[in-house]
């Protein structure tokens, strides 16, 4: 069985649990949740809500995690692994040639003002932006054409940005992909009883509301040091049709 990996890597506090739902309604797809986090807290010796759980729970061995899970076998044609861009930390990045590789973007001042909420301590790396301009250098080095969402265009048109998604990594587009259940679901990692609050609440992509945000200086300097690399990444999102 030919089996399309996707891996959908993203910042923090973006909708990429509601994105996991969203392909876990896919009768093709197994979705897996941030297979690497263990291996990034191991690397680093980050504190994150949830650390002791997320150690045990997972394998902290991210060369592992590749070669067994993003690389082994599937129960499904397609299988979709949310992941982090920053846990890709102290990794060969030449399982990325057998993938594909979605980039899930937001703005860095929404990100962070969400993110201090449980951690204070943050900085550019902290949004996943840097990885993703080096993966977006890296597709383009390919000769390929990258695939990127940005938050706010899926949530102002879901279906229409779902579709070019589909269409980009080359699976029909299933309508069912836009609604699911409330509550929590078994692939949710350790860290959902921290993180997934709003998502449990949600049966679907909650419509686009625009945020005004009040930042410290200090947060604020790393979303100007970031907002260079957020405008690149726009340049290849996926727009809603009109």
């Amino acid at each position: 069985m030919d089996i399309t990996r996707i891996c959908m890597w993203s910042g923090p506090r973006n909708i990429s649990t509601a994105l996991m739902y969203s392909f876990r309604e896919r009768q093709d797809t197994t979705v897996v949740d941030e297979p690497l986090y263990a291996h990034y807290l191991s690397t680093t010796g980050i504190w994150h809500p949830g650390r002791p759980e997320t150690l045990a729970s997972q394998d902290n061995d991210g060369e592992s995690v590749v070669r067994n899970e993003i690389l082994g076998p599937s129960p499904t044609p397609v299988i979709f692994f949310k992941q982090m861009a920053h846990h890709l930390v102290g990794l060969d990045w030449s399982f990325l040639d057998y993938v594909t590789n979605v980039i899930l973007t937001r703005h860095p001042a929404q990100v962070l003002a969400s993110f201090t909420k449980n951690v204070p301590d943050v900085d550019a790396d902290t949004t996943g932006l840097p990885i993703c301009i080096k993966l977006i250098d890296r597709i383009l080095e390919s000769g390929q054409t990258p695939i990127v969402i940005d938050s706010k265009e899926l949530l102002t048109g879901p279906a229409s940005v779902l579709g070019k998604l589909c269409e980009a990594i080359g699976l029909d587009y299933d309508p069912g992909m836009l609604s699911w259940e409330a509550g929590p679901v078994p692939e949710d990692g350790s860290w959902g009883a921290y993180w997934y609050h709003s998502t449990h609440r949600s049966t679907g992509f909650a419509p686009y509301v625009p945020k005004d945000v009040t930042l410290a200086d200090q947060v604020q300097s790393i979303v100007d040091e970031c907002l260079p690399m957020y405008e690149r990444l726009l340049e290849y999102a996926l727009r809603a049709d009109a």
